[in-house]
């Protein structure tokens, strides 16, 4: 077993602490998925595109034992404990909310063959929830591996990060690539993980900031995500309508100058066209040794998500204009859009300045206050204790 992350151990204790006041029992382990960044790659994942993510050193931790009933506990929220008698049968288990993504993992691993009995969980998380840094998929791997070792199913983590994505598109309802799974189960530390979604084929990609004095802010813009969910399903619907349109499975296979009539349409597909690109200039740049030479990158990629993909809002535009004026290298919006995150590569020095600069931005236009911290590339899930 891998040397567990410092800060899992600390979260993993704090959920076998919930575990032992609530059950009155000791776990039989404790698990931890991360949150993550995505680099650059947005909205390319259900289109059988390219990703570039790196798991965040904020976890998920998940203390399980076997048990005669479900139980899930929660620390967090109002510290509610779900019961449940049928979970694992079907998508119509009647758990939802937060629990919801964990029932949904038992449904799915006993779709996928891999039978699961009931548990008692207590889940411990700090991934910011609300921010766009996958505080749902974190909460669905650390379940899943913790079920898998638990019930002896030797799983790849590819396969798993499927059977996560399954469990939060057809038992949760969200419509999502498998980008957030993926992260949470396949990076490694002190990389950032270059992944083909339509294989699930990857390559760890040095990102080693330190070495060039460089720092990568995670600006949590504290917005709400305004129809998030509508809008997510209304760019999946119009990625499928486009490549329909230009006969090709996905917009991934789409020849580099295809156009479209519709106006919509075609702005969607530049930006899945783009992005895929821009993704695969970053992983040469990376391997080439550098990670200052991606400012450019990532800027192109905020304007076309902006722009393109109309996925960004005022506080993200705000983050990343803020930023940029400060003397970041470059910076984006991370995730599905409309709230969340943006990030933002700068010179170590400057890291300060920057900082102050989006927050002063943020106030100037009535705000709310951006939550900023440093990211590092952290690891995926794993056994903590």
């Amino acid at each position: 077993m891998p040397t567990p992350d410092i800060h899992a151990v600390e979260l993993a204790e704090t959920a076998a602490a919930a575990f032992r006041q609530v059950f009155g029992a000791e776990p039989e382990g404790v698990w931890a998925a991360p949150g993550r960044v995505n680099l650059i790659g947005e909205h390319t994942d259900y289109n059988e595109g390219f990703v570039m993510p790196f798991a965040l050193p904020f976890y998920a931790a998940a203390a399980v034992s076997k048990s005669e009933t479900w139980e899930f506990h929660s620390t967090y929220g109002n510290g509610d404990t779900v019961r449940a008698d049928t979970v694992g049968s079907s998508v119509d288990d009647g758990v939802s909310g937060w629990a919801g993504y964990l029932a949904g993992v038992a449904w799915a691993l006993n779709e996928a063959g891999y039978p699961v009995s009931p548990v008692r969980v207590a889940i411990h998380s700090d991934v910011p929830h609300g921010a766009g840094l996958s505080s749902s998929a974190a909460l669905e791997c650390a379940i899943l591996i913790a079920l898998a070792d638990l019930h002896g199913h030797e799983i790849d983590r590819a396969e798993a990060a499927r059977i996560a994505q399954k469990a939060e598109n057809a038992y949760v309802g969200a419509p999502t690539g498998v980008l957030d799974q993926s992260a949470s189960l396949l990076c490694t530390e002190g990389k950032v993980m270059f992944m083909d979604c339509r294989d699930l084929s990857r390559e760890q990609v040095p990102f080693d900031l330190a070495s060039e004095n460089l720092t990568m802010l995670v600006i949590d813009v504290n917005a709400p995500h305004r129809h998030a969910d509508g809008e997510y399903a209304s760019r999946r619907a119009d990625c499928e309508e486009a490549a329909r349109q230009l006969g090709v499975p996905f917009l991934r296979d789409a020849p580099k100058h295809a156009r479209l009539e519709d106006d919509r349409l075609n702005r969607r597909l530049r930006h899945i066209i783009t992005e895929n690109e821009r993704v695969l200039d970053t992983m040469k740049i990376l391997k080439g040794g550098t990670v200052a030479g991606i400012g450019e990158l990532l800027t192109a990629s905020h304007a076309s998500m902006r722009d393109d993909y109309e996925i960004s809002c005022t506080e993200l535009d705000s983050a990343v204009d803020a930023a940029l004026e400060a003397g970041a290298l470059g910076a984006r919006m991370t995730g599905g859009g409309f709230g969340g995150s943006a990030i933002a590569l700068v010179e170590t020095a400057a890291a300060a300045k920057v900082e102050a600069a989006v927050i002063e931005a943020a106030a100037a236009k009535g705000l709310r206050t951006p939550r900023i911290f440093v990211a590092r590339a952290a690891a995926g899930a794993h056994r903590v204790a």
